[in-house]
Formats: structure tokens, sequence, C-alpha cells
């Protein structure tokens, strides 16, 4: 089959075309003829380098999310049969093949059917953002009805998401963005108040949305320091969770606020096969939301095909996108 591999880690240009032999379909698994991927940036740090301890082997085939159709099926598998249209994150990472080819051997605890009323290419934006937000606000912030919740990143890959799921749990969801085409799209996705962080200090919209007290939630998806205005922003005993978090920090203010710190690594349990299941339960969940027309995907404009990934990875990484980043395989 043909596939889009790296042989060593480098700047986008590093991807090759290459023939690879089609995986092989094991028990519990599927063999998905893929039809589309997305771009997050944890696969352009595992393409540069910068994180080599998720790494796959080399040759590598990268890229998590995937939608596609179940070509074959292993023994053992009852959920999907072949023809199948669906959905997960479900490789390219350590001990896995990636989605950037024309099949994908897939462990099928980490997928969901496909929702029937968005394209292919809306469906791969879909699962990595996801698992991360839902994880994040639900699982580790337990974000409940009425609370003040602050997502940053509102056109971003998981705080697109995260306001939404925020806004599903009751929550009032405030959302920052740097222009006013981004917050209105936060707007439009469900978020109460927008702010323009280039426009307010943490100081001034913390005393304008909350009395000066802070936001009960404050969920990070930016990392460096903006982790230091999220200690700043967030309420006395209030929570932060953080999805970006290789850095260091003075913690100090958790202390003076008694804050709770989460950090998610969603990658861990694509790893790590025993926590597999709990992934393709969120997916289930998140296409019945996505199909009562609930949960929506905010997809760049800009789409590429599997032939443009050097060109979609500098795009990511370029901080133009609004939204994911995605790939149709045309192969």
């Amino acid at each position: 089959m043909k596939a889009q591999v790296i042989n060593k880690f480098g700047e986008p240009s590093v991807f090759e075309i290459t023939e690879i032999p089609k995986p092989k379909v094991v028990a519990g698994h599927v063999v998905i003829h893929v039809r589309a991927t997305s771009v997050n940036p944890i696969d352009t740090k595992v393409r540069a380098g910068f994180v080599p301890a998720v790494a796959p082997e080399f040759p590598a085939v990268l890229h998590g999310d995937v939608a596609g159709v179940v070509a074959e099926v292993g023994e053992g598998v009852t959920e999907f049969k072949v023809g199948d249209e669906v959905y997960g994150c479900a490789g390219g990472f350590k001990g896995t093949g990636g989605a950037l080819a024309e099949f994908m051997l897939a462990d099928v605890k980490l997928l969901a059917h496909k929702p029937k009323n968005i394209t292919m290419a809306q469906a791969a934006a879909l699962p990595l953002v996801t698992i991360t937000a839902w994880e994040s606000l639900y699982n580790r912030a337990n974000v409940q009805k009425d609370q003040t919740v602050l997502v940053h990143g509102a056109t971003g890959g998981v705080g697109h998401i995260g306001i939404q799921l925020a806004k599903l749990a009751g929550a009032k969801v405030f959302t920052t963005g740097s222009s006013d085409e981004k917050l209105s799209i936060g707007k439009r996705l469900g978020a109460d108040k927008v702010i323009n962080y280039r426009e307010q200090s943490v100081e001034e919209y913390v005393k304008e949305n909350t009395h000066g007290k802070g936001f009960d939630v404050v969920f990070d998806t930016v990392g460096g320091d903006n982790l230091n205005r999220s200690f700043e922003a967030a309420a006395t005993y209030g929570t932060v969770v953080a999805i970006a978090a290789r850095s260091t920090h003075d913690l100090s203010p958790l202390h003076a606020k008694a804050l709770s710190l989460h950090i998610t690594f969603m990658l861990l349990k694509v790893i790590n096969k025993d926590q597999r299941q709990e992934y393709g339960e969120i997916l289930k969940e998140v296409t019945k939301l996505v199909e009562a027309g609930k949960l929506v995907p905010l997809v760049d404009e800009k789409i590429f095909n599997f032939d443009q990934v050097n060109e979609a990875h500098s795009y990511l990484e370029s901080n133009k996108a609004v939204g994911k980043v995605v790939l149709t395989n045309e192969w």
C-alpha cells in the first residue's frame, strides 16, 4: 500500500511517499480503508523529534486521527463489520501504525461508528481533540452546572470542542481569542462571553467577568506562559486543566489560592492497551451528540490531501489555521 512515512525526525519535508506492506488483520482489530485524517500539534511534535518517548519506530507512519471504512474484521470483533464507517484516534504513536496510509490497523476499543450527518473529513477532525476536552472537563475538572469555565483558545482544535462540552454541562462559558473573527466563532459555538486577550489583561477580564473572584475552572489549551495566566485567572479553590505542560512554572500561585492542577495527555491510553476501552466509549457518546446537532467540528477551510502532508504540517505550525487542519485520502 502507499503511505507517507518518515525515516528520521525533522522538518515537514522529511515525509516521503513509499510503498509499505498492507497491515494484516489480527484479533480484536479491524483494517480501515483510510478516507481522512487530521493534523494535531502532537503529530508535528512527533515528526520533529520533540517527544521520542511516544514516537513509532522508523520507518514511521504518523497521525492518530482516522476516519474511514472497515475493510477487514479480525477474530472476536462483533461491533463492526466490513463496510462500516468508523472514526477514532487509533495509532500513529509508539507500537502502532498511523493513518497517513491507504490502510490502517486499529484496535476496535479505540473506534466508534462515524456520525452519519458529517463528512469523513469532519469526522477525522474530532477524535483526539474531543477525547482530550472530554477527559479534561468531564473526568478531571468535573465541570458542573452554573460553574464559570474559561476556555483558552476559542478556535483551537481542543478549545472549540471545550467550549461546546462545557456548555453542554450547563456551565457559564467564557473563551479567549486574538481577533474578532475568532471571537465570533467562539460565540457561535456557545460561549456566553468572549475575551480578546490582546486587548485585556487577565486582571481586567477577571474583574469584568467574575467581579474579581476568578473562574471556577480554567481550561488551558495553549501552554507555555499561558499556564501562568491560567493560574492567575482561576478562583480560590478553583481548578486548572492543562494539555500542554512541558514547561517550568512557579507553583506558588496554586498554593496561594489552593488550586487543583490537572494535566491531560490522552496518548497514554492509546499507547497503554489496557486502558483503551474508555476512548471508544467516549466516541460513542460523541457520535450521539454530533448526530443530535449538539457538537460540531470546526474545520479550517483549507483542506489538504495525503500528497500534501508536508504543507499541512507547515500550515498548522504557522498558527494561521482556524479550527482543525484536515487531510483527505485520494489514493
